[in-house]
């Protein structure tokens, strides 16, 4: 794997395995973004992208943080002070979810403490969701005065419905690890102290599959659901062609005729 830099050191990257783990590291804010952490996610998600190395990402905490507290509420009264300047640091929000989204490669969230405001519109962008019991989720706009652009609200929309998504900004309440899973925002849940190993194990899992079949299947999946920025039908069937025609294909037949496992090259 080829080092993958970040432009702030409120970011951090380490890569093993076939699996790139980004790592929230702002400690003196409560892991909240700020606007040279928005800015730089685009970056690395590019530099994920064009790693062949790289089968899996997961945007997580540098422990024991918080996943992300929200954005720098500090920059409220600087960068986000007038109207041309909330929506240049808007445009910046929007640009790092959609980095997320673009990514052909399979995204993991890995939720423990609080995952507030922009923090869950970063995780509402990733394609998996995992929380530690304990983590809290909520939209506390509502009582900050701050206006959700259209195209981050569709992130948020996406991932947890237009009736959860109405109840989260008009009460700006919290919700917990258990209710976010209910509502569809978390696949799972796992106790804090198994927490750190469920998420390795659970990227490790995805890194062994067919890369060829997660780019599909990722595709497959957000075209159907209407997720912001899917493929088009017609990419998504020549995704799944491609599949057919690699050498992964007959890598995949062999192992489970030959009772072994897999050994994939995304070729």
């Amino acid at each position: 794997m080829s080092e993958i830099l970040s432009s702030t050191p409120k970011i951090r990257i380490e890569t093993a395995g076939g699996v790139a783990m980004v790592r929230i590291d702002n400690a003196p804010r409560r892991n909240a973004f700020d606007f040279s952490m928005w800015r730089a996610l685009p970056d690395i998600m590019r530099q994920i992208e064009a790693d062949e190395d790289v089968r899996v990402a997961v945007l997580g905490a540098a422990p024991p943080l918080p996943f992300c507290s929200g954005a720098d509420i500090s920059e409220f009264s600087t960068i986000r002070a007038t109207a041309e300047g909330g929506r240049a640091y808007e445009k910046s929000n929007v640009e790092a979810f959609d980095a997320l989204a673009r990514l052909s490669k399979p995204v993991i969230a890995a939720i423990g403490g609080f995952c507030m405001g922009g923090g869950m519109g970063l995780a509402a962008a990733c394609d998996l969701r995992i929380a530690a019991e304990g983590a809290v989720f909520g939209i506390p706009a509502g009582r900050l005065g701050v206006g959700y652009p259209p195209a981050a609200m569709h992130y948020v929309v996406s991932a947890v419905g237009a009736q959860t998504a109405m109840d989260l900004f008009f009460t700006a309440r919290r919700l917990s690890a258990q209710e976010a899973a209910a509502c569809g925002f978390v696949a799972r849940v796992t106790p804090q102290e198994r927490f750190d190993a469920a998420v390795a194990e659970l990227a490790s899992m995805i890194a062994a599959n067919a890369p060829l079949t997660l780019r599909a299947a990722k595709a497959a999946i957000r075209a159907a659901s209407g997720a912001p920025h899917a493929p088009s039908l017609e990419r998504c069937e020549a995704l799944a062609a491609a599949c057919f025609d690699s050498a992964d294909f007959v890598e995949g037949r062999m192992a489970f005729l030959e009772k072994r496992a897999p050994h994939f090259s995304g070729r």
